[in-house]
């Protein structure tokens, strides 16, 4: 963008700063009332626009999107008024990589917010990896009357789709990942599954945990993108149909799911779905500090170690050898606390990994 045009600035400046010019097209302001409110006007005029914005930030403007869901549920009961393009907010800097800023930097509760709004104008999605968030984004652009919230993180992340796989997986909605999944016979003892970029890498390293030290076990690795497939079909329009939910949770199936967010939205959208007391939630349960990574996630019992653990407490019936093997990777998660809040960075086997099941 600032090749083609520069920062709008009209007062004198020293020499040293760069691109800007009194006739600059770019605005920038640390103001989340003062974007959302020209991106509005922005919309409503017929144009498109994208509001990224820190996570924890974001729920400055609560009032602006409940009032703004509400404009749109009622300008489209009305015949007259032409759509209007998509509002939908990036969250790029979410609370589970804010090494530097800590507990105040930690809070995904945007996403609360949003789902209690007309779910006729509303969607929540968590891309996994890049292919996924460009398939996404080239959907809400193209679309109308909605107001969305894409979580997709600033750091460096892994890649886990090729662009057709991520249209397939994007479409609808959530997926068995077959690749990292370990079945045997057609319905899996438990289902491991995940929301959003972090939580992805944390459920499939717990996978990996589980193939190797309970071989035996079935196990199939389901992943989430769009958030509100979840919730039955006379709750969402984006709701995947009851047999597509039935091929990837199964009906009596234990699930552990490690979600981006507060485990109360999970619940709340899987209100209505049969046996919802079979999925067991993981997320930020509102325990942060500055830290590292993995201490953070261990801290809300979403790290690989803590997920793992909770699988196998719903394996112990049909594995003797479930329980130690829990207490193991507890113990394990324990030492590498010890040690990162000893040396102030996380070990390389948290740094390091990669999918290799």
């Amino acid at each position: 963008m600032l090749r083609a045009t520069g920062r709008a600035c009209t007062w004198p400046v020293e020499g040293y700063a760069e691109d800007l010019s009194r006739d600059g097209r770019v605005m920038e302001v640390l103001s989340e009332h003062t974007c959302q409110g020209w991106l509005q006007g922005y919309l409503q005029s017929g144009r498109h626009g994208l509001f990224p914005t820190y996570e924890a930030f974001a729920s400055v403007v609560d009032s602006m999107l409940n009032q703004y869901a509400k404009w749109l549920k009622m300008s489209g009961e009305v015949p007259w008024r032409a759509p209007v393009s998509s509002l939908t907010y990036l969250l790029t800097s979410e609370g589970w990589r804010q090494e530097h800023n800590g507990y105040s930097h930690q809070g995904p509760g945007f996403i609360n917010n949003l789902i209690t709004k007309k779910s006729t104008v509303t969607g929540v999605y968590l891309p996994p990896d890049a292919n996924t968030l460009l398939v996404t984004m080239e959907r809400l652009l193209d679309e109308t009357g909605k107001v969305n919230v894409v979580v997709a993180g600033k750091h460096e992340a892994a890649q886990w789709l090729g662009l057709g796989e991520a249209r397939a997986h994007c479409a609808a909605g959530a997926s068995t990942w077959a690749w990292a999944s370990h079945e045997r016979g057609e319905e899996p003892e438990l289902v491991l599954a995940c929301a959003g970029g972090i939580p992805t890498v944390e459920t499939l390293a717990a996978a990996q945990l589980l193939r190797e030290g309970l071989p035996d076990a079935s196990i199939r690795v389901v992943n989430i993108v769009d958030l509100c497939a979840l919730a039955p079909a006379d709750r969402h329009p984006n709701s995947m149909p009851d047999d597509r939910f039935r091929a990837l949770f199964g009906t009596d199936t234990p699930v552990v799911l490690d979600f981006h967010g507060y485990p109360s939205a999970v619940h709340q959208l899987l209100h209505g779905r049969p046996r919802p007391d079979r999925f067991h939630v993981r997320g930020y349960v509102e325990e942060g500090t500055t830290t590292t990574p993995y201490d953070l996630l261990a801290a809300n019992g979403t790290s690989r170690h803590d997920l793992a653990r909770t699988a196998l407490e719903h394996l112990a019936a049909h594995h003797p050898r479930a329980r130690e093997l829990g207490d193991r990777y507890a113990a394990h998660r324990d030492r590498l606390r010890a040690e990162l809040r000893r040396t102030g960075e996380d070990p390389a086997e948290i740094t390091t990994w990669r999918w290799g099941g």
